[in-house]
This record gives C-alpha cells, structure tokens and sequence, in this order.
C-alpha cells in the first residue's frame, strides 16, 4: 500500500477523480461541495464496520481500501467498529438478524478492530484512530436517546428508506429492533462530528439511506453540512453477487479461508470482471493498469492480470510469505516445481480446495486410487489412463496399474497428489 511520507494533503480533485476512474463512487450527496471542503485542508472522515461475524470478508475490502486510498491523499480516517450496532444489526433483505450475546460480540469487536487496524495508517500527520460506537451508546438512558436523538427523525423518511419498505412488505415484517439502526448509525455520526470534526461517512451504497440519516442529523442538530459517499456493490460479470464461492464467504481471517483459497479465488475470476476488480482493489496507477488491461485483452490466456490481482491481494490481506507459499505450491501441484518444498499447511489448503479424500491404511492400488477421487469414473477407465499415461501420483507419472503407493511416498508422512492429464487433480490423506 501507498505510504503516507507526505505531510501536506494531496488535491482534492486527484483522489476524487481518481475514485471515480476506479468506480468507486455509486453515490454523493455534493461531490463539489466535498472537493471543496478537501481542498481547504485535511478532513476527517469514517467508514463502520459491525461484529456480524468474527471477519472481515473481502466485500469489506472495497470500504477499507477506499478509506486508505483518501487517507493517502492527506485526510484523517476514523475506523469504527460497531460494538453498539453489532448488538442490533442492520436489515436486510434475507430476513431479521440473529440477535448475539454482547460476549460474542465484544469478542468479534476485538478481532474485527485488530483486522481493520492493517489496511489503515496509525502514525505521522494523517493517523486513523479505532472508535466503537458503544462507548458513546452504552451510557446513554432510553429517555435521553429518545429525547435527544429521537425528536430529529421523522417517521415518513425513516419508513420511505428502500430496505425498510421492503421489509415491511415481506411475510417476516421488520422489527422495532431493526427500524432503530438507522437512527443508531445517524447518531453515530453526529457524535464522530462532535468529537473529531468528522465530515464524511463512506460505506456501501445499500448503506445510502442509513449515510443520510447521518448528515440529516448534523444538520438539524448542529446546523452545519456533512457529506456522505458511496461505494458500488462489487458483483460478477453476469450481476451475482460477488465474493461468494462453492464453499461460502471469501474472509479475511486465514483460518476461515486460507491463503491458498484465497489466491485462488483471485486468480480464477472471470476476464470480463478482472480489469474492473484491479481498478477497484490495486493500488497500482493508472498506466500501469492500463498495460495489464490491454495485455490480457492480447493474451487471456496467460492470465496476466488475474496473477496481478491474486498475488497483490494476497500479499496486502495474508503477507508476503503465505504469497510465496501459494505461488510454490499452486505450481507444485502441476509439475512445475518439487512438492516436497510445499510446507504443510498450506498443501494441506490446496488438497482441500482440490478435492481431499480421506484414507485409512492398507493404501490401495493406483487405479483404486483414480476410482476413489472421481479422476476415473471406473476402474477400467483409470487403468486405460494409466496406460496412455496420463496418470500421476506427487508429480511421478505411473504405468503399472497394481502400483502401491509406500509410506515413504506421503508428503508429511499423511498426503499423496493424484494428478490425470495435466490439470485434473484430487489429494488422498491419511486419517
């Protein structure tokens, strides 16, 4: 990531329409105005971030790395970590939130704060500060909430909001519950403008109406102009929603996905997304995007940009050992480099996201093998593949049908690397 050496702010004008060449800008309330008010001298500005689970995940990249991009043009950035809203949760669309015990949630706060605290800067002339919305919530009484806060929301504008419509109109309904976080997030505002002179709130642009509720409220509580800007919804090429795969949720946290997985879902995102996905995710400049765009519109199949982006995010989200370990191994278990250098774990990652099928001893033949991980869909075929050899096992090509892996074949004494033709490939482990 850029570093922040610079201590006079960068023009307002280079950061918002570098923003905008990106695409990360949906929605504003006065983007004129803002460039105004950026130009004049450093702003300070929030993206929230709530405990809905214990990570991140890597539709939370899109509002963190917006937020470094700004902080690298000379603005101040508050990271909030919603130990408040956590408690009560934002609607949605799928249905009311499982509400968690404030345990859970003060445990989720900690590893979310420690996730955020990566991507941002906490030293020199433009350091982020980490702020939770409980410290200012917790003391607050039910009459000083609905006093102070309640009497400046007016409940056409609160009911007129898209996802409360539309829950409202489901089966389920919405509760009181849900209904209040927007006054919850607005307030959070007005308090961050309070202490810190906090201007401007960025967050997705499903989060637009709660955004508003936000400058709404410092205007008629304080009389002054906030600003509040969005972010697109990353989605795939074909419109879904993006970030998911077969197993779930893309996360930030390595134990929820690992490196492995995690650079692959990079590298095999579609080429009519990944021009867009680079824009949006690198910190490369624009000439140097520009290039990688027009070499993989000469050559896709060298996936040139795909690798760019796969090897930059895993490097800024796992660092750059777990890169090198993933590029080590991602070539290893193709036959382009020696499997016994591929450390455990991350071997371990890329057989689960192969395909892991667990054994218990005696090991059987080869061609059992083949059969057992699906590389054959019968016996007959595996020994046909075997015989044409386009059958492999830890990258030796095998001939003899009846050959019997030996334990000192395992790689760290558990795995084996089955491998038909060039691309298909499954793992055996030992239980």
């Amino acid at each position: 990531m850029p570093d922040l050496n610079s201590t006079a702010p960068a023009g307002s004008a280079s950061v918002l329409d570098d923003l905008r060449w990106r695409g990360l800008i949906a929605q504003s309330t006065d983007e004129s105005e803002l460039a105004t008010a950026m130009a004049a001298g450093p702003i300070t500005f929030y993206g929230g971030f709530d405990p809905t689970a214990r990570s991140l995940h890597i539709g939370n990249l899109v509002l963190l790395l917006t937020m470094r991009r700004i902080q690298s043009a000379g603005h101040l950035p508050l990271g909030l970590v919603g130990g408040a809203t956590g408690l009560i949760g934002d609607p949605r669309m799928s249905g009311e939130r499982v509400l968690n015990g404030p345990d859970v949630v003060a445990d989720w706060v900690a590893q979310i704060q420690a996730q955020v605290e990566k991507y941002l800067d906490f030293s020199g002339p433009f350091a982020a500060r980490i702020v939770n919305n409980l410290d200012w919530t917790a003391p607050m009484s039910a009459i000083d909430f609905l006093r102070d806060v309640g009497q400046h929301f007016r409940m056409g504008r609160m009911l007129s909001k898209e996802i409360v419509s539309a829950r409202l109109n489901s089966d389920e309904g919405l509760s009181f519950t849900e209904f209040s976080y927007q006054i919850l997030q607005g307030m959070d505002f007005l308090e961050l403008y309070r202490r810190y002179a906090c201007v401007l709130q960025l967050g997705g642009n499903d989060q637009w109406g709660n955004l508003t509720s936000g400058t709404e409220l410092i205007r008629k509580a304080e009389g002054k102009v906030a600003h509040a800007l969005t972010t697109p919804l990353i989605t795939k090429a074909d419109g879904t929603k993006f970030g998911k795969t077969e197993t779930g949720t893309v996360w930030l946290d390595a134990e929820l996905t690992s490196p492995y997985a995690f650079y692959q879902f990079w590298f095999n995102v579609e080429d009519a997304s990944v021009d867009g996905y680079l824009k949006v995710f690198s910190f490369r400049g624009r000439e140097e995007l520009e290039a990688i765009a027009e070499a993989t519109a000469t050559r896709p199949h060298a996936r040139e940009a795909q690798r760019a982006l796969a090897e930059e995010l895993t490097t800024l989200v796992h660092g750059p050992d777990a890169t090198r370990s993933v590029i080590t191994a991602s070539g290893a278990l193709f036959g382009r480099g020696e499997l016994t250098d591929v450390d455990e774990s991350t071997l371990a990652a890329a057989l689960a996201e192969a395909g892991l099928h667990r054994l218990t001893e005696p090991m059987p033949t080869v061609v059992e093998l083949l059969r057992l991980t699906g590389l054959a869909g019968s016996a007959s075929e595996a020994r046909r593949t075997i015989k044409e050899g386009g059958a492999s096992i830890n990258n030796q090509r095998i001939s003899d049908p009846e050959h019997v892996p030996a334990p000192a074949d395992l790689l760290h004494g558990r795995f084996l690397v089955i491998r038909r033709g060039k691309r298909a490939i499954a793992g055996i482990g030992l239980r």
